[in-house]
């Protein structure tokens, strides 16, 4: 028995030795680190209420598109640069003629109640879009679709054609599907009151677990990860989307420990933002940018019709200081109408860097002369180069067109400032009842210009500036129906050429989206946003709950 004894000491000796011997030598060549776990609960506060969570509505609210874009998926999603991509499907090439599209679903795609996506819900999701009585709004692209001839090839497929070749036609296919086997009868008449809008079954990265309505209005909501999702399992646990009134009650919830995330920081709240130690802020840029459109059609306005006036007036403008003075930063100085991060831009065209001098040798050049040494205002037989500069009355824009009246004055232009409400300044503009104008013009995705530029849409369109100039409407037309990417490319570098020759309005700036998200919410990263909800792009990599593994001091960086 003593000799047992001691075999079993001697082994847990032995024993002991082994597993210092083991920590040892783990000691000397491992380390152990962090690595992202799975659990936790990520708080956001976001200003705005949303009302229908719904994909074919939520265009006409930010609020309810960050939340569709995290319970439903498209066929097809934009990248940061404006390009599609695949989503719940990929494409086959477009026919050689451009007029014909084939679509194949993804076989893991799942309903959060675990149904198969199928080409029956594509189908149903579009007819929605085709009726007459479709209550959404226009960039969903009702317009588009009902000239489009949808089939069902198999459980799987469904087959596009188009009545013309239009290039920018797959930025229509990123809208978030709606579920047939749960909306089957419903008519677009009947979508704004379908009660689908406050029990959404989606196909996204998460479901809705629960959701508070106080007096009629969403007040909060619990998203968890859903099982059936095809792609990459969210490190996070459930994500908690708290609703303010405002982006300063946003701000307040977070000092007050209530959430973790602030979903926008206007620039005007930037700093008190920055003095908030455990915040961590991220800046990206968004997919609009600011420009002076000039009045091209009155008459009583002859020197926005001359070129070298134009021009003048932006080589007068130090953008850059009021991006700095006036919008805290949160702005990128633009040199034309397609966004630095969109796949057709061209870095390469002209660029007007300030330049008083030079502004006034062109107004000099063209006959606007000051009449008499202490003048002011040039002028050119018997027209004043002054005009009014009409804005909505939000501070940021207001004190951005109150800078650049300062920045025209010294070349001899006279400006007046005048603000109005952002539904006078819409019927300024559809009116052409304004001598300029400073707005912000939303660029998501497709860089066709037809809207703005084209010469067949001065009358009833978007070309507010009644630009009429015939080659570059060529091509516009030219490119919108070539679906080679690299010829469309090279018409769209001739047409940003043009832009920066004639300067037919006053490119400014491009903002930025400014975001801010615990230290405690790791890994988190933006890029350039299509739309505000595009911060959730990378969600999946988020994490809170950590785990410790053991890795080699290569593996952990060490030297």
């Amino acid at each position: 028995m003593t000799r047992h004894i001691r075999w079993q000491i001697l082994l847990i000796l032995l024993g002991v030795v082994l597993v210092g011997i083991l920590l040892a030598y783990l000691a000397i060549n491992y380390t152990t680190v962090l690595r992202p776990g799975y659990g936790g609960t990520y708080v956001e506060g976001i200003a705005g209420f949303p009302h229908r969570l719904n994909p074919l509505l939520s265009g006409y609210d930010d609020v309810e598109r960050d939340v569709c874009a995290l319970l439903f998926s498209g066929l097809t999603r934009m990248n940061a640069s404006g390009e599609v991509e695949p989503n719940l499907a990929q494409w086959d090439p477009p026919s050689p003629d451009g007029l014909t599209y084939i679509f194949r679903l993804r076989q893991d795609a799942r309903w959060h109640d675990g149904t198969p996506v199928t080409a029956d819900d594509v189908i149903f999701t579009i007819g929605l879009l085709q009726d007459p009585k479709f209550p959404g709004p226009p960039e969903m692209g009702a317009n588009v679709w009902r000239t489009v001839k949808v089939e069902k090839i198999s459980n799987l497929a469904v087959r596009f054609t188009l009545a013309e070749p239009y290039a920018p036609f797959l930025d229509y296919t990123t809208f978030g599907l709606l579920p047939e086997h749960l909306l089957e009868g419903t008519r677009a008449a009947n979508l704004l009151t379908e009660p689908f809008n406050l029990q959404p079954v989606g196909n996204g990265p998460f479901q809705l677990e629960e959701i508070e309505v106080e007096e009629g209005t969403i007040t909060s909501m619990v998203l968890k990860p859903s099982t059936h999702y095809y792609g990459p399992q969210p490190h996070l646990g459930r994500i908690q989307l708290r609703f303010y009134p405002t982006h300063q009650a946003a701000i307040n919830a977070y000092e007050a420990g209530e959430v973790e995330g602030i979903a926008q920081i206007p620039a005007t709240d930037l700093p008190r933002a920055k003095a908030l130690p455990t915040l961590n802020l991220f800046s990206a840029q968004t997919a609009e940018y600011g420009i002076v459109i000039l009045n091209l059609n009155r008459d009583d306005l002859p020197f926005f019709q001359e070129t070298e006036v134009r021009q003048a007036l932006l080589y007068a403008l130090d953008r850059q200081r009021i991006v700095d003075q006036v919008l805290a930063g949160q702005a990128l100085v633009t040199h034309g109408p397609l966004l630095p991060d969109n796949w057709a831009h061209d870095d390469g065209i002209r660029h007007y860097e300030h330049d008083p001098e030079k502004a006034s040798a062109l107004l000099e050049e063209a006959d606007w002369k000051l009449p008499y040494a202490s003048a002011t205002t040039r002028r050119k037989d018997g027209t004043l180069l002054s005009f009014t500069l009409l804005t909505s009355s939000e501070p940021e824009r207001v004190g951005v067109a109150e800078m650049l009246a300062e920045q025209w004055a010294p070349i001899g232009a006279t400006v007046t400032v005048e603000a109005a409400s952002p539904a006078e300044v819409r019927e300024a503009l559809e009116t052409r009842n304004f001598d300029a104008i400073l707005i912000h013009i939303a660029a998501p995705g497709d860089p066709d210009p037809y809207p703005f530029w084209h010469q067949e849409q001065i009358e009833n369109g978007q070309n507010y500036a009644g630009f009429n100039h015939r080659h570059m409407s060529e091509i516009i037309e030219q490119a919108r129906v070539t679906v080679n990417p690299e010829r469309r490319r090279q018409l769209y570098d001739e047409f940003q050429e043009i832009f920066a020759q004639e300067v037919p309005s006053i490119p400014l700036y491009v903002p930025t989206y400014t975001y801010g998200v615990d230290e405690r919410i790791h890994d988190v990263q933006i890029g350039p946003l299509v739309y505000p909800s595009d911060r959730f792009r990378t969600i999946a990599a988020w994490w809170i709950v950590p785990r410790r593994v053991f890795v080699s001091e290569a593996e952990a960086g060490l030297p």
